[in-house]
């Protein structure tokens, strides 16, 4: 079978082209080459936080796999029989655990396998979701999906020095299903923060921050803070929300300061009131390709991530979409037409 071909430059030309087009091989079992990959970056290529997902997930699916090196700008994946797996893996670095899970979970649920990973690398660290996020919010979106994960955070690694430990399960998906998530009912919140080598008394003023933020919005917020052990100072903090219309979350790390990360977080919150946030609404669309019944969500605004991740899905599955203007926001609907 001849790979389907897909421009790594196209829309925001990152890791998520990547990310997406070797999850959705994977489940298809349909071949892909990517090219020109992030080649309006300021150093074009693969960069070593883009290689240990694809290389997990190619023992997973015993893919031939060429091109998978630093600096490459094309990249082969041939899959073939998903493997049911007990693994061990370190990045290496402070990269992201939460963008391979991003891979790793919907590829190995719709493949309808099971994995144990315990992987070693950053578990808050920048242009990423937090560990939490992954846990309380990524989870739960999946679940409605009936795709199951666990995750379990041994040890914190914050950035630059990374050294987190997670132990994630991941489960097969046996009954694929479609989802709608329109508005936020709730008026309930909870807020998640961890953190270490920092004063407790600034994060407690942070979480009290965003707490009166959520109150004068309307909102009841429990407040969870705990400090962890780690390799290098940090912060991580989300604030989210379920209910049976909604999963919604926003988060924060310290970057050198804490840098009014209470304030940041409550308000992206409070601006996500409808069916989902920004960043959940572009990981939505992997898993939704695939299900022959129609997904719809409602998002703020249609953020690149979520153009690149339809563009891609459609190339690999063939699936429908269609984006709709709202008053407040977007309507997007995705009608997959793969069986899983």
């Amino acid at each position: 079978m001849e790979p389907i071909k897909i421009d790594g430059g196209w829309g925001e030309g990152g890791g998520q082209i990547i990310r997406s087009a070797v999850t959705l091989s994977a489940i298809t079992g349909k071949p892909v080459e990517i090219e020109n990959i992030r080649k309006n970056r300021k150093v074009p290529g693969l960069r070593p936080q883009h290689l240990l997902g694809v290389k997990i997930l190619s023992k997973i699916c015993q893919a031939k796999v060429e091109g998978l090196h630093v600096n490459s700008t094309s990249l082969k994946f041939f899959p073939s029989k998903g493997l049911d797996m007990d693994l061990q893996e370190d990045i290496g670095t402070a990269g992201s655990i939460s963008l391979i899970l991003q891979v790793l979970v919907p590829a190995v649920s719709l493949m309808k396998n099971s994995l144990k990973l315990s992987i070693i690398g950053g578990t808050d660290v920048p242009w990423s979701p937090t560990t939490d996020y992954t846990k309380l919010v990524f989870s739960e979106a999946l679940s409605r999906i009936g795709i199951n994960f666990t995750s379990e955070i041994k040890r914190r690694g914050y950035y630059p020095k990374g050294g987190g430990l997670i132990e994630t399960q991941i489960q097969p998906c046996k009954n694929p299903r479609p989802i709608s998530l329109l508005k936020r009912d709730t008026k309930t919140a909870r807020l998640s923060c961890t953190y270490s080598q920092i004063p407790k008394e600034a994060i407690e003023k942070e979480a009290d921050t965003a707490r009166n933020i959520l109150a004068k919005n309307g909102f009841d917020c429990n407040v969870t803070i705990k400090e962890e052990n780690a390799q290098d100072k940090g912060c991580s903090m989300l604030v989210f929300s379920h209910d049976s219309g909604s999963v919604t979350g926003s988060d924060g790390i310290y970057q050198k300061n804490l840098n009014g990360i209470g304030e940041s977080v409550a308000k992206k919150f409070i601006e996500s009131n409808l069916g989902v946030d920004l960043n959940l609404s572009d990981m939505l669309v992997v898993p939704l390709s695939l299900i022959k019944e129609t997904s719809v969500f409602r998002v703020k605004q249609i953020t690149k991530h979520l153009e690149t991740n339809l563009f891609v899905a459609a190339k690999m599955t063939g699936c429908r979409y269609g984006i709709g203007k709202l008053d407040d926001g977007f309507e997007v609907r995705v009608s997959g037409v793969s069986d899983t």
